[in-house]
């Protein structure tokens, strides 16, 4: 792949409601653009960004993915994101690295909690969203009661860009508002669709899809330019309306449109704020954050990665770069470009570009700063309480090594959090759903050749607390010494074991405050 200048780079994340088609569509988007050769399904178990033994056993994405693409000399990295509430700090730590989102949503459920959630998220992050309804080779919802869902359920204005012809078994294709041309459906993922320029009061068109469709096309076309306001590319940037693409990715169908008008209106690379000031992308010299850290990545080679999105200036192979946090000069020799599983080295990135960096020795952490010099810092992905706790314990004495390693890299990676209890030492794991369990225990066996068993611990909350008196703070722990833990960054972290004792706490200590996440 060449190398790209920032205003020709475009950073997505691919999100939805699990089950909603994000990963076929990943799969789609990287055959039609040639990144791949041969489409795969899901459910075999070959599909480029679901690569984890974990994710091909269960048929869900655990992680979030990189996956590169080139499409009309503009690079476009996307990231497949799970749709399982259980791993949605991987969301969170994608939209760290992103400028837009990509929602998929589909015909036959419409808006589900997934689809909801990550909608709120995204507008929390200020990012723009389009929105792809999936599978419309299936009978599904009527297109314009799913758009008045989708701005019922989301809150937000919609603007249909293309327009399908049919549903189910009668699906015959989609007109691309955008382009104002018919692409001709075709039930096979491995052929490109037939695209058809045809004027809409072109005798044509019915020939091509016949007379009761094409009548219908054009009423339903007239209804959507009456009911929805023409399309302004800076509205959408402003992230106040929300481009609606319709299509299937297992048929790869409805995917060139997207891509087409997607590298014509996705922002390109926007200036990152720091705690000091704001970065702008034109600045000469180089900065950027770790957003992503994944172990393991290559089975022959049990280390980490750590994935650095370039904010300003120009990343070089074997420069020196200042580590902010730690204070060291590091140079990389063998800075890396992914795509999905497989690598290639790289010798320079610009703004907004993804560069994957060797952390052998657990140098990085999420949120950690590198600059030519400059005391920079980026923030990180702030952890949250956890809905469900287990002590973990090591289950083989004679793989304690393996065991901490596996742990500790594993907690680096943000799978789930890590608290230390003061009162008896005990490691305690935090997550937002049981399937991340399931997963920790089978990388620590499968990567790491060690193995753990959980065991039940009662607890409503887990709160950071601070407070401006020193002593105060000292007096609170001691008193609540059973309670207290410290996090992966030695944090003091409160244990609450009900909702009750949280808040006769809050009342009994009104100068310590309770956070209920860790960036305050």
């Amino acid at each position: 792949m060449k190398e790209y200048t920032g205003d020709k780079i475009r950073n997505v994340a691919i999100v939805g409601h699990g089950g909603a088609g994000t990963t076929s569509l990943t799969e789609a988007l990287l055959y039609r653009s040639g990144a791949i050769s041969r489409m795969c399904k899901v459910e075999d178990g070959q599909t480029t960004t679901d690569f984890e033994p974990e994710e091909i056993k269960r048929g869900v994405s655990v992680s979030a993915t990189l996956a590169p693409v080139e499409w009309n000399d503009v690079k476009i990295n996307f990231l497949d994101t799970p749709g399982f509430a259980d791993f949605v700090a991987e969301v969170k730590g994608a939209f760290r690295a992103v400028d837009s989102v990509l929602i998929v949503v589909s015909a036959t459920s419409g808006v589900q909690i997934g689809t909801e959630q990550c909608w709120n998220l995204a507008e929390e992050a200020g990012l723009p969203r389009l929105i792809f309804v999936n599978k419309m080779d299936r009978e599904g919802r009527d297109p314009f009661e799913l758009l008045d869902e989708l701005e019922e359920e989301l809150q937000i204005g919609v603007r249909p860009l293309s327009w399908p012809i049919g549903q189910g078994q009668r699906f015959k294709g989609v007109y691309n508002i955008f382009e104002q041309n018919l692409n001709l459906f075709t039930p096979n993922k491995q052929r490109v669709t037939e695209t058809v320029e045809v004027k809409l009061d072109d005798e044509e068109l019915a020939t091509r899809v016949g007379n009761d469709f094409a009548e219908q096309l054009r009423a339903d076309l007239e209804l959507v330019d009456g009911v929805y306001p023409e399309f302004d590319v800076d509205t959408y940037r402003a992230a106040e309306v929300a481009p609606v693409f319709f299509g299937s990715a297992l048929n790869n169908f409805g995917v060139q449109e997207l891509l087409n008008c997607f590298v014509r209106i996705a922002p390109s690379p926007k200036p990152t704020m720091a705690e000091e000031r704001m970065v702008e992308p034109a600045e000469k010299k180089f900065s950027g954050f770790i957003f992503k850290i994944t172990a393991n990545i290559d089975p022959n080679h049990r280390s980490c990665i750590a994935f650095c999105k370039v904010c300003s200036g120009r990343f070089e192979r074997n420069q020196p770069y200042l580590h902010v946090r730690n204070g060291k000069t590091l140079r990389f020799s063998s800075p890396t470009q992914f795509m999905a599983q497989r690598k290639s080295t790289v010798d320079e990135a610009y703004p907004g570009d993804i560069v994957g960096l060797p952390d052998t020795g657990g140098v990085f952490k999420i949120g950690d700063t590198l600059t030519e010099g400059e005391d920079l810092h980026f923030r990180g992905l702030p952890s949250f309480s956890p809905e469900l706790f287990k002590y973990i314990e090591n289950d083989d004495p004679m793989k304690a090594k393996q065991f901490q390693k596996g742990l500790e890299q594993l907690m680096n990676e943000g799978v789930a959090q890590l608290f230390v209890n003061q009162f008896n030492n005990r490691r305690i794991v935090g997550t937002v759903g049981q399937l991340q369990f399931e997963v920790i225990q089978y990388r620590l066996e499968h990567e790491y050749n060690a193995k753990c068993r959980w065991e039940p611990v009662h607890l409503h909350k887990a709160c950071w607390i601070e407070a401006e008196d020193s002593a105060t703070l000292e007096s609170f722990k001691k008193r609540k010494y059973q309670y207290m833990a410290k996090d992966i960054e030695g944090r003091d972290v409160f244990l609450a074991d009900s909702g009750y004792m949280l808040s006769m706490a809050q009342q009994d200590f009104e100068e310590i405050k309770f956070h209920f996440t860790s960036e305050f």
